[in-house]
């Protein structure tokens, strides 16, 4: 079982670029498959030797467990793929996971910030400092170009196309797409390069990382998580507000200002555009509580 998870785990990185933290939640799921069946069936079966019923007793186990349905449907999900990965490379002669159900999972409103709410966070930090140019080019570039952390910290400095405006970026599966910069995040990006080029540890030949550290090394996700909650503590914001908040924030104002649907699923490099829909569903709950607090007939006046 454990070269059958190995062999799945390869293929993810090699066919389908997954990334180290899509490889991690896998290997996560599959150890508490493998956790379930070292204590309620008494060892771990080969592929082959895996049947509905063991399935269908890690279900109900998930459930007395009282994990949330995300967690539920998720490690569903991985043990779907695997086994359609196992009976692929004939490790299984059938699928026994082809009739598992999955809970449905109610989707969650995103959390996103007003206009004002958002001016608040981008002029938290310093514009007198090195860190503090660095980090209002950061958010800037993450509300303006609606980048996931991962593909903010993954840019280079030969990714921003000055004069077009513009940024290459690598979402997910390592897919490339080109996200517009506005002139706000521009200018933060600028002044954040010139004073760099100042510093001791100056660099800025070849394609290089386009945020740095003190030290001059990439910045990681975590790093721009701790970065961003002191940011919220000073600009007074709710507590649930993360880096992701700000893409969220930059997808709902599109809407608002007029952008259809199409357009905000490229500019966020969604696969699906039923994924981009849960923005309507924001925008839509906006028009209903400005039309309550506004109509003479709505019911709250």
């Amino acid at each position: 079982m454990e070269s059958a998870i190995q062999g799945f785990l390869r293929s993810l990185r090699l066919e389908r670029n997954a990334s180290e933290l899509t490889l991690k939640s896998y290997r996560e799921d599959f150890n508490s498959f493998s956790d379930y069946l070292q204590d309620r069936v008494g060892a771990i079966p080969e592929p082959h030797q895996i049947t509905m019923p063991i399935l269908r007793g890690y279900v109900a186990y998930l459930h007395e467990c009282q994990y949330a349905r995300s967690t539920t449907a998720r490690r569903l999900a991985s043990l779907r793929s695997f086994f359609r990965y196992a009976t692929r490379e004939g490790l299984t002669p059938a699928n026994p996971a082809i009739a598992l159900r999955t809970p449905r999972v109610g989707r969650k409103l995103p959390h996103f910030l007003t206009t004002d709410q958002v001016a608040t966070l981008l002029e938290a930090p310093p514009a007198n400092t090195p860190m503090g140019l660095r980090d209002r080019a950061i958010l800037e570039t993450l509300y303006s170009a609606g980048l996931r952390v991962a593909e903010l910290v993954g840019l280079n400095r030969d990714d921003w196309d000055r004069g077009a405006n513009i940024v290459r970026v690598f979402g997910k599966g390592k897919k490339e797409r080109i996200a517009p910069v506005g002139s706000y995040a521009a200018k933060a990006l600028t002044r954040w390069l010139e004073m760099r080029q100042l510093g001791p540890r100056a660099n800025l030949a070849g394609g290089g990382p386009l945020f740095t550290n003190k030290f001059g090394n990439r910045l990681t996700t975590r790093s721009i998580g701790r970065m961003l909650e002191k940011y919220i503590r000073q600009a007074g914001l709710a507590s649930i507000t993360s880096p992701h908040t700000l893409r969220h924030s930059f997808a709902t104002h599109l809407l608002d200002g007029g952008a259809d649907l199409r357009s905000v699923q490229e500019l966020l490099g969604h696969k699906s555009l039923t994924t981009t829909q849960i923005y309507t569903h924001v925008s839509t709950r906006r028009l209903r509580e400005t039309y309550e607090h506004a109509h003479p007939h709505s019911e709250q006046n």
